[in-house]
């Protein structure tokens, strides 16, 4: 099983977070990874500055024939599609992917920020992650810790600052007339 998370917390030209990140989703299979399962959407206080606009997350299965290291360099240039620009850790932004789960393949080193790490080095540890995760995977075992992902979430402090997201998303893109997700794309791409 191949898991990721998806989380933003600013509006992108295609919309709201949760709009973002259903575009980002529809976007995946043209690079080759397919969308199997999602879970619900889940609103979080934002970390670590909890003043800042809240995220949206959820988490999905995908299928994909790609090697990790393939889907996550696929994640990060559909993040970088949608807005995402890398510059400070932590900062707010409209985009956020994360390979979470890799067929329960163990690679790299956790305390490494540098390469690819298998499991997400600390996705135990966040409640916006384990939340949306246990909604799409109830059975997921940490392929590290060999603990349940609900053992996990039931260990992290309280509150987890986690809400379903029970509305429709029906705000308006920030930047009408830009087209469809997938026009902003072609754009983007320079095509």
């Amino acid at each position: 099983m191949i898991l990721i998370s998806l989380g933003g917390n600013l509006y992108s030209d295609v919309g709201s977070p949760q709009q973002t990140l259903s575009a980002a989703l529809t976007a995946l299979p043209r690079f080759g990874v397919t969308p199997v399962a999602i879970s619900p959407w889940f609103e979080s206080d934002a970390w670590p500055d909890p003043a800042e606009p809240a995220y949206v997350n959820a988490a999905a299965i995908v299928s994909s024939p790609k090697p990790a290291s393939e889907i996550l360099a696929i994640l990060h240039r559909v993040e970088w599609l949608f807005g995402r620009r890398r510059r400070v850790r932590w900062e707010p932004r409209p985009i956020d992917l994360d390979l979470l789960d890799y067929h329960g393949k163990i690679v790299g080193n956790p305390a490494s920020d540098s390469g690819l790490v298998l499991p997400h080095p600390r996705a135990h540890e966040r409640a916006f992650v384990l939340v949306p995760l246990l909604a799409v995977a109830p059975d997921w075992v940490h392929p590290r810790l060999g603990l349940r992902g609900d053992a996990l979430l039931a260990g992290l402090p309280r509150p987890w600052g986690v809400r379903p997201l029970d509305r429709a998303d029906t705000a308006k893109p920030r930047s009408p007339g830009k087209g469809t997700p997938g026009d902003l794309m072609e754009a983007q791409e320079g095509r």
